[in-house]
């Protein structure tokens, strides 16, 4: 997912003042935590702990599950039941009485697109659009209140959705849309539609030569564009929109932070490509979110991932993965190998069932291959994490060949990341255990592309998609995220998705392809322990223990005991993050 952008310009001297990881993992207690007591203590719950930790790979043990908590500079002080907590109640310690509600350790999102979903949520949204009319109805409606000249951005449409399931094109919307310029990207942001004044004033024309990685879509019988550009295509319309100022930055992070707080998110790993700040790179995006911290309003814990055209300016800065503070993180890059499913652009073996001639296609970075992993070997001498999209089956299996080729035989120092690994050949689940690659994947995807992705895999490679249980069985890392804002930012929805597998239409009411669904346990390790594995953090967060972050959520239902179809109505009652109420539901 990517949004408008420009050239990012790495200030080596900002991220530089980003201090070490301070954490140790061991529990505070003493004498004089007992004489002050907790800063915040919870009691009467029933608290999955998430301990005793479960290395990837291994077989979890039973889960401790607890009555109460305290919890003391940001961090746990005890865990354990109410009568063993209440010794720590002091003067000024605040004390919550659960009633007897579900709580886990705090939630985190392994791909998100953290200012992107933020701006999403300020723009248009075209996600439930149902049809043509709709998208270019709201279209209408909201340039009404944009002064003439202002770009229109946002979208999220999804074509699937509609019945005639056919592109958009410029043709609908310019006649409402004669004096604004518009980009607006398709739900998996492989694709967007823009308008002829915006064609225009990129020069975009039927002459115009498609971008390595890109396709400009043409019109079969006149061979103009028809406004719809995919992947490395879009980028000749990006470079012209304007950045926003410094108060929209400022207003999209309140705004993401407010819905990561609402939905139980206590840490999200950002793919961010900083082209959103408010001098159009990176370290502007650092800089508000280390003035965040500063001001006291970062209420969500951040693991930046930058483009893989920076890594050589973190290696020369010194910067490498787990560098930074409990709030702000930063030591990985990723990469694109392929397009997506959705906008016909993963790197596939084989065709695709409904387009025999086409295969996706590799980005330029694997042209050829061997440039690929001379970067994946530079990033890991430097000790700079890489994260790599890759959703086609192709791309996937080059991508393991790479990290065979590169990798050593202590796979936990390495934890090469593939994002989204969606499409997959059976025999490639293992190499994943093998070689310790992380799956950091989104089952919120399975349940929305499932309506459709038979008709361009055929119904043996969808076997294969999406395919958790065989992940996690064959022994591989398993992180889950959301994806946002292509999908709901909401871990439960993800949890809803991952344990019934129930297609967004209704049709697979049990499950498509329920060999594949997961536990309502199995489902929760991903999106705590898996996703703090993958950062490198497994010791400071992702299990509820005396010693870790004091991150926490409490839900309003027991996802262990109600049915798996209730799991998507459950509600975060109360977020906690560094032992800080920061979403209560009234």
């Amino acid at each position: 997912m990517r949004r408008a952008g420009v050239a990012i310009i790495f200030v080596l001297g900002l991220v530089m003042t980003l201090p070490m990881s301070e954490g140790t993992g061991k529990s505070p207690t003493g004498f004089e935590e007992l004489k002050r007591g907790a800063d915040l203590i919870l009691l009467h719950g029933k608290i999955w702990t998430g301990e005793p930790y479960a290395p990837p790979g291994t077989k979890p043990l039973p889960v401790k599950v607890v009555e109460a908590v305290a919890m003391l500079d940001g961090r746990f002080l005890a865990v354990g039941s109410d009568r063993e907590i209440r010794a720590y109640i002091g003067p000024n310690t605040k004390v919550v009485d659960l009633r007897g509600r579900f709580a886990v350790p705090g939630l985190l999102d392994g791909h998100a697109h953290f200012i992107q979903g933020g701006f999403q949520l300020l723009e248009i949204d075209l996600k439930d659009a149902r049809s043509e009319d709709e998208l270019v109805r709201r279209i209408a409606e909201r340039v009404k209140s944009l002064p003439t000249g202002r770009w229109l951005l946002g979208g999220d449409w999804d074509e699937q959705g509609w019945p005639s399931a056919q592109l958009p094109t410029r043709a609908v919307i310019d006649p409402v849309t004669p004096r604004n310029p518009v980009f607006i990207s398709r739900y998996d942001g492989h694709s967007a539609l823009v308008n002829s004044l915006a064609l225009k004033m990129a020069g975009v024309s039927k002459q115009t030569p498609d971008p390595p990685g890109g396709v400009i879509v043409h019109d079969p019988k006149t061979g103009e564009p028809t406004g719809v550009l995919k992947d490395n295509a879009q980028d000749l319309i990006a470079k012209i929109v304007p950045p926003p100022t410094e108060g929209e930055f400022e207003e999209a992070l309140r705004a993401a932070l407010k819905e990561a707080a609402r939905v139980g998110l206590t840490t999200v790993q950002d793919i961010s490509v900083g082209s959103d700040s408010p001098n159009g790179s990176f370290t502007g995006e650092i800089e508000l979110l280390r003035r965040a911290e500063r001001e006291g309003w970062l209420t969500c814990r951040l693991y930046e991932i930058i483009p893989v055209a920076e890594w050589q300016k973190l290696a020369d800065a010194g910067i490498s993965r787990d560098m930074g503070d409990d709030f702000v993180k930063l030591g990985a890059v990723k990469a694109f190998a392929d397009g997506s499913l959705g906008s016909s652009t993963a790197w596939m073996f084989e065709p695709f069932d409904d387009q025999p001639q086409n295969r996706g296609f590799a980005m330029p970075i694997l042209n050829p291959p061997s440039n690929m992993e001379g970067i994946v070997r530079y990033c890991d001498k430097a000790h700079i994490q890489l994260a790599v999209h890759a959703i086609g089956d192709r791309a996937v299996a080059e991508m393991l060949d790479i990290y065979t080729k590169v990798g050593g035989d202590d796979p936990a120092a390495y934890r090469f990341r593939i994002e989204h690994a969606q499409h997959m050949r059976p025999k490639d689940f293992a190499r994943f255990a093998r070689l310790g690659v992380i799956a950091s994947m989104q089952p919120y995807h399975a349940i929305d592309d499932g309506r459709w992705a038979e008709k361009r895999l055929g119904h043996e490679r969808a076997r294969w998609s999406y395919a958790w249980r065989s992940m996690l069985d064959a022994g591989a890392p398993l992180a889950f995220g959301s994806d946002w804002p292509v999908a709901p930012l909401d871990p439960l929805l993800g949890i809803y998705a991952a344990v019934t597998r129930a297609t967004l239409d209704g049709k697979h009411p049990a499950g498509w392809f329920p060999e594949e669904r997961l536990t309502v346990e199995e489902a929760l390790r991903a999106y705590t322990q898996g996703c703090a594995y993958a950062s490198f953090e497994e010791k400071e967060k992702g299990t509820v223990a005396a010693g870790k972050l004091a991150d926490l959520v409490v839900l309003s239902d027991d996802l262990f005991a109600i049915p798996p179809e209730k799991i998507r109505d459950a509600r975060v009652m109360m977020t906690i993050v560094g032992g800080k109420i920061v979403y209560e539901k009234k």
